[in-house]
């Protein structure tokens, strides 16, 4: 367009200018006649209206509202004209003169009529009785008016204060009265084959479903008598359904009043026939419902299927008065109430509606850059269902979901539509699904011949898009909400099952098993010990369990996945690439295609391809961070041809954050006890030393979960030849604080003994050992003694016995005593002034040397204390060592029913007596 000034106004503006003279006057010559036979006595029968921002991509969303405008109200053949010179009008408004414009479409009896207002009302326009140069048709501006003239049957222009209007009239086509559809008539050769003979199977269903009449074109096309279907029900015989997506089944359409379809019929040869059918609800002379089917082949559907009518409007009125709506015209009704059954009627519809060979729908993701394959007939729909086709597949109109397309051949542009690849599709027609202007899918159908659509099929297909979108967008906000809950609750339990264990095994299967069946097929988990391994397959699990085992074999011979920390799932195409070769080469020796001279089928044949389809479809792996580093890596996968829904990996890479960190915490868990059960260990003695001639049992209990080592401690080890020291004490406590003394107190006691020291010495300069540790030290009851056994069988000991329970004597006759005397504990005072006893064992007696957490053992107001101690211990009369250090610790556990709260040690000595026990 031009700019300009009318004579006398204002200093022009600097806007782009062209090159008509600045003038401003009506319009007169061709442009001036249909200014004023404008068409303001035709019938105005419908209207649409929008504005668009000064931004160029006002530009864009105008072309979308012709386009869409001009299809539902089935003006297809003008649409083209109409986006085009839109486009250039709109261009001038918002881009050119940097204004909002306002769009109008007028729809009456002789066409379409569009205006174009910006606010920028001093323009010039062509005087066409003067040679004026409209300029170029490569210029970036200036074009409008041009192609108005070359495209519109009437044009011109309005000025008014505020405003400027370009308004242009394209005319429909002339078509012949009665006619429904504007295609071409096809050539003989291109007309669907036929059989030379059109049957018509006639059956007719009483009330209870079973077959009264049987025609012979019914006897012809599948091969039973009559005889032998009378009286059957055709349930028998229906393969229902032979097209997936209609939720009614069989027994209920045969109620329907009348209904139509595809199934399948077996036949007599065991082959099921597709079939198109016609059913209509009747009664007898008698009254009795029933019904009478009318099928022929299913590629013969045109002889019955009834032509949908498309609607003027979004309502009508049948001839009964009631109210129809056009989306249950187009699904049927009652509507599925499901999203992935309305989406199968819908593709099974607009399959039956084009007479095509296939048909899909994709939905859009939240961001409009990809739809996913929700639903298809006539396709592999197992390996296409969830799976991704970008919406900008290429340049141009063609290239993109956001607007309708026809493509005559795919193999002339090959790629065109991805989901199309390999299925020997060869023409297609998609049109987009929009809800307030928003894509929200696309809808396409496909034929195995070339140039089966034209626009008139796309319009229909619009038409019909635009009917259910609304319903489609309702249907999946729903779905996804519910997705959304039940994710909140999944991701719920899964952390209260991850948080509730710090066992890595445990977790590792917990992560597993909240994958299967949920969420994957199966799933692999890899762990990194630390960041120099290798990755390491530390879990498999399928929801099959006779194939978790061949999927461990099959990814063991697979290089790990590289453990990138980059947050989100990736795919691994790894798997199903060594699936693939494994079953082709199984296969390959089934035959005797690989050399060997056998051709007979082998028996590892079937687990080999089972486990391929197990892992042949797509598998993604996620990384396991935790605190920064790659801990390991979640493996998820599909059998065969099957893709991952986005909701489900996205709840999978939620669930892979709190499985990582349940298993770095059960890591460290498990390192710190390994740390803290090694330093325990060190704590206590070895083993037992041999000693000839008396009998030396010991039972350690430490008090508290994974405790090993507490504040009680013993001790049996060799001094010099023929002596022995043996201690058994209780630092306050229990605990790790408490096994720090039990650990300075057993190594002590066992350096100053082999130093030669006396008893008594030994304490004391323990004693001032524990002192020196200041805050940390903690007071300690000690028994400590020196044993020799003697020529005589018997065994000379040598005690003391620092603020310990005194040991207890249990002599052959069943007699038990203390064996020495109280003295005062170590760690309090610096100055202590201890003595050793000596005791004599004879043959046969037992030297008992407990800590307080056996003689304080309770129940409620109950204790057991010494006298209940030397009660248990005169009925040892007799027994070994082992026997008698055995039932006192039997008579402990018995005495309560709650869990030990204290440390336990039971030291028992005994000389053997002159004869076997």
């Amino acid at each position: 367009m031009t700019t300009g000034l009318i004579p006398g106004g204002q200093p022009p503006d600097p806007r782009p200018t062209g090159g008509l003279p600045q003038q401003r006057r009506e319009p007169v010559g061709h442009a001036a006649q249909h200014v004023e036979n404008r068409s303001r006595s035709s019938v105005i029968t419908a209207r649409a209206a929008a504005s668009f921002e000064p931004v160029g991509r006002s530009v864009a969303s105008a072309r979308s509202f012709v386009r869409d405008t001009l299809q539902g109200w089935g003006f297809g053949d003008i649409v083209d004209d109409a986006v085009v010179l839109t486009s250039e009008l709109v261009t001038n408004a918002v881009v050119h003169a940097g204004t909002s414009a306002d769009l109008l479409c007028l729809r009456s009896e002789e066409g379409v009529r569009i205006e174009v207002a910006d606010r920028y009302p001093e323009r010039e326009i062509p005087l066409q009785a003067s040679a004026i140069n409209m300029g170029s048709p490569d210029r970036e501006g200036g074009r409008g008016l041009q192609l108005c003239a070359a495209l519109a049957g009437r044009w011109g222009v309005e000025y008014t204060p505020t405003h400027k209007t370009v308004w242009f009239q394209l005319d429909l086509p002339a078509r012949a009265v009665g006619t429904r559809a504007a295609g071409p008539a096809l050539p003989a050769d291109l007309l669907p084959l036929a059989d030379g003979r059109v049957r018509v199977a006639v059956i007719q269903i009483d009330r209870t479903g079973h077959i009264t009449a049987w025609n012979e074109d019914a006897e012809d096309l599948f091969g039973y008598p009559a005889e032998q279907v009378t009286g059957k029900p055709l349930t028998d015989l229906a393969a229902w359904p032979h097209t997936p997506g209609t939720s009614t089944g069989i027994a209920e359409a045969l109620q329907l009043s009348r209904w139509e379809g595809s199934y399948g019929i077996r036949a007599a040869n065991g082959r099921v026939a597709p079939v198109y059918a016609s059913h209509l609800r009747v009664r007898d002379t008698g009254g009795e419902p029933s019904t009478v089917c009318l099928l022929v082949r299913d590629h013969e559907r045109a002889v019955l299927q009834t032509p949908l009518r498309v609607p003027s409007s979004d309502t009508s009125t049948t001839s009964e008065g009631q109210s129809t709506d056009p989306f249950e015209v187009f699904i049927g009704y009652p509507a599925p109430d499901d999203l992935d059954g309305l989406l199968q009627r819908t593709v099974e519809r607009a399959r039956d509606m084009l007479d095509g060979d296939s048909a899909f729908l994709l939905l859009a993701t939240d961001d409009e850059t990809e739809l996913e394959v929700r639903a298809s007939t006539g396709l592999p729909s197992a390996r296409q269902r969830f799976a991704r086709v970008p919406v900008e597949a290429g340049s141009g109109r063609y290239g993109s979901a956001r607007m309708p397309a026809v493509h005559d051949d795919l193999t002339a542009v090959p790629g065109a539509v991805p989901l199309l690849n390999g299925t020997g599709m060869r023409s297609v027609v998609t049109v987009p699904l929009k809800v307030e202007g928003r894509l929200t899918g696309s809808l396409g159908v496909a034929a195995e011949a070339p140039g089966r659509y034209s626009n008139e099929e796309a319009l229909r297909l619009q038409f019909a898009a635009d009917r259910i979108a609304l319903a489609v967008e309702s249907a999946r906000l729903g779905e996804l909400e519910r997705l959304r809950r039940g994710s909140l609750n999944f991701l719920v339990e899964a952390s209260d099952l991850l948080a509730g264990t710090l066992d890595r095994d445990q977790t590792l299967a917990l992560m597993a098993q909240m994958t299967v069946p949920t969420l994957a097929t199966w799933c692999a988990v890899y762990t990194i010990a630390h960041q120099a391994s290798e990755p390491y397959l530390s879990y498999v699990l399928h929801e099959d369990e006779e194939l978790i085992d061949g999927i461990k074999s099959l990814l063991s011979k697979v290089p790990p996945p590289d453990p990138v920390p980059t947050p989100g799932a990736r795919v691994w195409t790894a798997p199903a690439e060594v699936a693939h070769q494994a079953a082709l080469r199984s296969s390959m020796r089934s035959l005797g295609l690989s050399g060997s001279p056998t051709r007979q089928v082998t028996p590892g044949i079937a687990p080999t391809l089972a486990t391929a389809s197990a892992v042949g479809g797509e598998t993604v792996v996620l990384p396991l961070v935790a605190r920064n580093r790659v801990i390991g890596m979640l493996t998820l996968g599909k059998p065969t041809d099957e893709h991952f829904r986005q909701e489900i990996l996205e709840l999978a890479e939620d669930l892979s954050r709190r499985a990582a960190l349940a298993l770095d915490n059960a890591r460290l868990y498990s390192e710190r006890t390994a740390i803290s059960q090694s330093l325990q260990r060190s704590l206590l003695p070895p083993e037992l030393p041999t000693i000839e001639g008396v009998e030396v049992e010991v039972i350690y209990r430490a008090a508290g979960e994974g405790n090993e080592v507490g504040g009680d401690f013993y001790d049996v080890f060799p001094i010099r030849d023929g002596a022995y020291g043996f201690a058994i004490g209780d630092v306050c406590g229990t605990g790790p604080n408490a096994a720090a003394v039990t650990g300075l107190a057993r190594h002590a006691l066992r350096l100053l003994a082999r130093e030669g020291l006396s008893g008594p010495a030994v304490l004391e300069r323990l004693n001032s050992a524990i002192l020196d540790e200041g805050a940390r030290s903690r007071f300690l009851t000690l028994l400590y003694g020196e044993m020799r056994p003697q020529e005589d069988g018997s065994a000379e000991l040598k005690v003391v016995c620092a603020g310990h329970p005194l040991p207890l004597r249990l002599r052959q006759d069943g007699s038990v005593e203390p064996a020495a005397e109280p003295q005062p504990l170590l760690g309090v005072i610096d100055d202590l002034e201890l003595y050793e006893q000596t005791i004599t064992l004879d043959p046969g007696d037992v030297l008992l040397c407990v800590t307080d957490g056996v003689t304080e053992r309770r129940e409620g107001a109950r204790m057991l204390g010494d006298d209940g101690l030397a009660d248990v211990l005169t009925t040892c009369t007799g027994l070994t060592a082992g026997a008698v250090a055995a039932r006192i610790m039997r008579a402990v556990e018995r005495f309560a029913s709650d869990a030990p709260s204290d440390d336990m040690a039971i030291l028992a000595m005994r000389v053997p007596g002159l004869h076997k026990d």
